[in-house]
């Protein structure tokens, strides 16, 4: 069996719940405790034992580059005024990052079969960096891994979300295995009427090669868009998908509320650690 090693990380969109800041900043830049929203989503993917890693960028979101690159100047500057405890801080993960581009924003499926040539033939991850999850004992990734590798099939993170909010998410039909896993047995992509579960799709998922031969079939779906929902549907006709529903705290940094509420949460840490 191949472990895990590989992710996606689909960064191309334009962001539009987050207007009118995503006009100039991607919204995977939003800065967290000075750090930017995708690093979080890289360093869960360092801790998942993710080894190498595909951002899907647009042209407007060229800053995911520039961050992730050496800066030569900086670093010189840091050495030049002694402060050597801060190079730390901008060196770069340790981590093999490659970027494609998509040429125009078509969808999550459409974003994730730009991956095909970088995936080959191992399974991997796929972290949608909206998503930022703060872990308990393990991150959310991990969880996946840990079902992946008692079914050695797809996984999708899940999360008990209520009913009115439902039609903002794909949601899943399962059945209750064991640990908070469920065999899914079918998947809805934003739902207006007659849910099949209150189990929403959460942002983190792994599969096998074969989700790419189910992506170039599909037709575009809600929002005219390739929906990767649609492929995970075509996906359980003739595999086994498997849901967890996660541990980890979830907050949705493309809102305004699930944006401060994670600072909230950082802040609180940081006087709790200043209180000790």
């Amino acid at each position: 069996m191949k472990s895990i090693k590989k992710a996606i990380i689909p960064a191309a969109g334009y962001g539009t719940r987050s207007l009118p800041i995503t006009k100039v900043l991607p919204k995977e830049m939003f800065p967290i405790a000075c750090k930017p929203a995708i690093e979080y989503i890289v360093e869960e993917a360092i801790d998942s034992g993710i080894e190498e890693l595909l951002i899907v960028v647009s042209r407007h979101k060229n800053l995911i580059l520039d961050y992730f690159d050496r800066s030569l100047d900086y670093e010189a500057f840091l050495e030049k005024k002694g402060k050597h405890n801060l190079l730390e801080k901008i060196m770069n993960p340790r981590i093999n990052i490659q970027y494609v581009r998509q040429p125009f924003a078509d969808g999550l499926g459409a974003a994730i079969l730009l991956g095909k040539k970088f995936v080959g033939n191992d399974p991997f991850a796929v972290l949608l960096p909206d998503d930022l999850f703060v872990k308990k004992e393990q991150s959310a990734l991990q969880e996946l891994i840990n079902v992946y590798e008692n079914y050695h099939s797809s996984v999708i993170a899940l999360e008990k979300v209520k009913e009115e909010l439902l039609k903002n998410y794909g949601v899943v039909k399962g059945s209750k295995l064991k640990d908070r896993s469920y065999e899914i047995n079918d998947i809805v992509e934003k739902p207006r009427f007659n849910a099949p579960s209150n189990l929403a799709v959460s942002g983190r998922y792994i599969f096998t090669p074969s989700i790419f031969s189910y992506l170039e079939k599909i037709n575009k779906g809600v929002g005219g868009e390739l929906q990767l929902t649609d492929a995970i549907k075509e996906l359980l006709i003739l595999e086994n998908c498997y849901g967890v529903q996660v541990t980890s705290k979830r907050y949705d940094i493309g809102t305004e509320e699930g944006y401060f509420k994670i600072l909230q949460h950082f802040m609180s840490n940081r006087k709790e650690q200043e209180d000790r």
